[in-house]
C-alpha cells in the first residue's frame, strides 16, 4: 500500500510526459523552483548527481591536456558589441545590469562568457603562447522565455572550454577530440547513447565555422542536444583582435574552438532511464549506489540486532568504495522506504531482517529489473560490485535498443510526416542541403536536422522533401 501511494504521486509517462518529468524532479528532490522565473534550486540529491558527473568529466578534460581557470560572470556592453559587429546572426540571450549600488552605471554590464576572448587578446603575444587549452566550471545566465528544470533554465551550471591554436588543422582536431570526450562520457557514465556529427548551417552556433553535437533520444521520442563542440575558425580572434608573432616573426591570428556541456545532461539522464515509478540512476552517478533498509522484528526492538548488523554491512560496503546509505528512519515502514528509494532511483536496495540475520544472508533488489537476489553476507560485497556493473551496462544496452528501435529510415515525404506524427524518434533521410527546404520541413513537422552523422558512411540519394539530389543522409527529430 505504501508503494502504491508513493507511485501515485507521479503522473504516468503515457498520460503526460512533461508532467511526469516535473513530478520526478520535484518528488525525488532533484531540484525546486526559485523565486525568479526560470531559476532552479538544485537540491542536495540532484547536486550530488552533478558532482559525480563533474568529477568524471573534469578528469577526462584534464587527461586531454586542458587546465581549469575561472572568468567573471559580468562583462561591459562594449565587449559584447564586438561579437555582434563581427558575427552574423549573433543575438545574445543575456541579462543586463544597469544599476549598481543604487546608481546608474556609466556602461551597462551583461552576463556573458565573451570576456574570455578579450583576455586571450591580452595574454597571447608569440607562437610560443599557443596552444591555449583552458576550461572553466561556472554558472551562466541565459534569458530564456520558456524554462524547465535542468533542460532549459535562466541560470545553469556548465563547463566551457575555450582554446586557441596556431593552425586550422589543430583547431579541427581539437573540436573533434572534445566531441568524442562528450560522446564517451555520455555512454560510459550516463549510459545515454548518442548520435554525433556536424550541425547544418542553419543549426550551428552563430559565428562558428562548424558546430558538432552529440544528440540523445529521450523516451518520448524527442531528441536532446547533450553537448556541443565548435570550430570557431578565426571569427572571434578577429573580433577581439587576438594576434601573435608566428615563427617567421609575422603577425598572425589564431584559430579557436569552444565546447561545453551543462546540467541539461541531468534532464537527459532522467528522461532516458526513468519510468512510472521514478528515477533510475546509473551507478556511476548515483548519490547512493546501495540503500540498506532494515526490517524490524514483529516483536522486540530492532536496535538490538537488526540495526547493529545493518551498520556492519554498511561499513563493509564503504570499505570497498561503494556509496551506501542506511535508512534507519523509525517513523516509516519498510514498504514506504522501498517506494521512496525506488522513486529516487537508487540502483540497489539491500533488505536485512531478523530471518536474514539468522540465515547470515541479505536480499538485494535491482532498481532496473526489480530482480530479488538472496546473497550470503560473506559474498555480499563482491556480489554488490558485480550487480552495479551489470546495472550500468544493462541500462546502456536497454537505451541503445530503444534508440535503434526508434530510428527509422524514410524515403518519401509522406512516410516522413506519418512517422514523425505517430512515432517520432530519429528519422534518417536524404537532404538536399538547401536551408529553405530545411526550414519548410521544420515548419510542417517541427522536426529539425540534429546532426549529419559521422558514425555511418554517406549515402547519396534524393532529398526527402523536394526530391533534389542529396549527398548524404541526416538525422531529423523533434527536439527539446
Amino acid at each position: 500500500m505504501e508503494q502504491e501511494r508513493v507511485s501515485k504521486e507521479i503522473t504516468p509517462r503515457s498520460q503526460d510526459f512533461s508532467q511526469w518529468y516535473l513530478d520526478l524532479v520535484l518528488k525525488a528532490e532533484m531540484a525546486d523552483y526559485g523565486p525568479v522565473k526560470g531559476c532552479m534550486i538544485i537540491r542536495p540529491y540532484g547536486y550530488a548527481v552533478w558532482e559525480h558527473m563533474q568529477a568524471d568529466m573534469d578528469r577526462r578534460i584534464k587527461e586531454t591536456g586542458h587546465v581549469n581557470a575561472y572568468f567573471p560572470l559580468f562583462i561591459p556592453k562594449s565587449y559584447l558589441e564586438k561579437e555582434k559587429e563581427h558575427v552574423e546572426g549573433f543575438s545574445p540571450e543575456c541579462a543586463w545590469v544597469t544599476i549598481g549600488g543604487g546608481e546608474e552605471l556609466e556602461e551597462p554590464i551583461a552576463t556573458s562568457e565573451a570576456i574570455i576572448c578579450s583576455m586571450y587578446a591580452k595574454w597571447v603575444r608569440s607562437w610560443r603562447d599557443l596552444p591555449i587549452l583552458i576550461n572553466q566550471w561556472a554558472n551562466i545566465v541565459r534569458w530564456e522565455k520558456v524554462t524547465r528544470p535542468f533542460l532549459r533554465t535562466t541560470e545553469f551550471l556548465w563547463q566551457e572550454g575555450h582554446t586557441l591554436h596556431a593552425t586550422a588543422e589543430e583547431a579541427q582536431e581539437e573540436t573533434l577530440k572534445m566531441l568524442h570526450v562528450y560522446r564517451e562520457f555520455s555512454e560510459e557514465v550516463l549510459a545515454m547513447p548518442v548520435v554525433w556529427g556536424p550541425k547544418s548551417e542553419s543549426e550551428k552556433f552563430a559565428g562558428a565555422h562548424k558546430t558538432y553535437a552529440i544528440e540523445a533520444l529521450m523516451s518520448d521520442g524527442k531528441a536532446l542536444q547533450a553537448g556541443t563542440s565548435h570550430n570557431l575558425g578565426q571569427h572571434f580572434s578577429t573580433a577581439y583582435e587576438i594576434e601573435y608573432l608566428d615563427k617567421n616573426q609575422e603577425r598572425a591570428r589564431p584559430w579557436s574552438t569552444s565546447w561545453g556541456t551543462s546540467t541539461r545532461m541531468i534532464g537527459g539522464l532522467i528522461m532516458t532511464h526513468g519510468d512510472d515509478t521514478g528515477l533510475i540512476l546509473p551507478p556511476r552517478v548515483a548519490p547512493y549506489q546501495v540503500v540498506i533498509v532494515p526490517i524490524p522484528p514483529r516483536k522486540g526492538d530492532w536496535s538490538e540486532a537488526v540495526l547493529p548488523k545493518s551498520r556492519e554491512v554498511m561499513a563493509s560496503l564503504r570499505a570497498t568504495g561503494v556509496r551506501v546509505h542506511l535508512d534507519d528512519r523509525d517513523n516509516q515502514q519498510p514498504g514506504f522506504k522501498y517506494a521512496d528509494w525506488e522513486m529516487r532511483g537508487v540502483p540497489l536496495r539491500l533488505e536485512l531482517g531478523p530471518k536474514d540475520i539468522e540465515k547470515d544472508q541479505c536480499v538485494l533488489v535491482r532498481r532496473d529489473t526489480r530482480e530479488k537476489i538472496f546473497v550470503p553476507l560473506t559474498e555480499m560485497p563482491a556480489k554488490v560490485r558485480e550487480l552495479l556493473d551489470a546495472i550500468q551496462s544493462g541500462l546502456l544496452q536497454r537505451a541503445r535498443k530503444f534508440l535503434a528501435d526508434n530510428t527509422t529510415e524514410v524515403a518519401s515525404w509522406e512516410q516522413f510526416k506519418a512517422v514523425m506524427a505517430e512515432k517520432r524518434g530519429f528519422l534518417v533521410a536524404g537532404w538536399c542541403g538547401d536551408a529553405g527546404c530545411e526550414a519548410k520541413i521544420k515548419e510542417e513537422t517541427k522536426a529539425t536536422i540534429r546532426v549529419q552523422p559521422l558514425d555511418r558512411e554517406p549515402v547519396a540519394g534524393s532529398c526527402v522533401r523536394c526530391g533534389q539530389p542529396s549527398p548524404a543522409q541526416v538525422y531529423f527529430a523533434q527536439a527539446y
